[in-house]
């Protein structure tokens, strides 16, 4: 899901209380963790913080993200990865003898082995967010694994997707199919041109921290 490390740098600031508190624990330097912070602003289009006299103010969207990031930081890192990764030539679709266009019309070739199935404490997620990209109209096949392989017995799943074109359609629905289990809800799809600052909002909408 949508993890970006500016995030790290934010949470350890408001921890922190300034720039230079949290570049000693960063082991950076201050104007660089300015410079994250700077960007993480400009992205989302929010103020985080108020930079006053005495120092650091976290503003509210500052304290609204924190939340946010805490959920985002601690539940996003893992990646479905296969054993064979893809390269630019491998998701060329417009070449009929990519290795993506030959899983296509051979849906025995989608069997994708993963470098791991299941996430470390996977037993204490109780929401997993699954993004995939839209292939063909479908989730990108190597999400198939990962979710065959897991028991989703009493978590929230919420899937979402990123296509230049498709719309999530059935990809969540067969998602939930093949899962066998676990609470699948409404699923959403990000266009290519979806910023930080529209994930985030989605984010916040699910209220995950409730």
């Amino acid at each position: 899901m949508m993890y970006n490390p500016q995030l790290d740098t934010f949470i350890c600031v408001v921890e922190a209380g300034s720039f230079s508190k949290a570049a000693d624990k960063l082991y950076i330097s201050p104007p660089a963790v300015i410079k994250q912070i700077n960007s993480l602003e400009n992205n989302l289009g929010v103020q985080l913080f108020a930079r006053t006299h005495r120092g650091l103010v976290v503003t509210a969207a500052g304290e609204s993200l924190y939340q946010d990031a805490k959920y985002m930081v601690n539940y996003s890192k893992y990646e479905i990865t296969p054993v064979e990764p893809y390269t630019s030539d491998d998701l060329n679709w417009t070449n009929s003898s990519s290795r993506v266009s030959r899983e296509h019309d051979d849906e025995s070739l989608r069997d994708i082995a993963l470098t791991e199935i299941t996430p470390a404490d996977w037993d204490s997620y109780d929401t997993v967010l699954i993004g995939y990209p839209i292939w063909w109209g479908i989730a990108a096949w190597p999400v198939d694994n990962f979710v065959k392989g897991n028991d989703f017995t009493g978590k929230t799943v919420i899937p979402f997707c990123t296509s230049s074109s498709s719309g999530l359609g059935d990809s969540g629905n067969l998602l939930e199919e093949m899962a066998g289990t676990g609470d699948w809800q409404e699923g959403h799809r990000f266009s290519s041109g979806a910023s930080d600052a529209d994930a985030a909002d989605w984010v916040a909408s699910l209220n995950l921290n409730e």
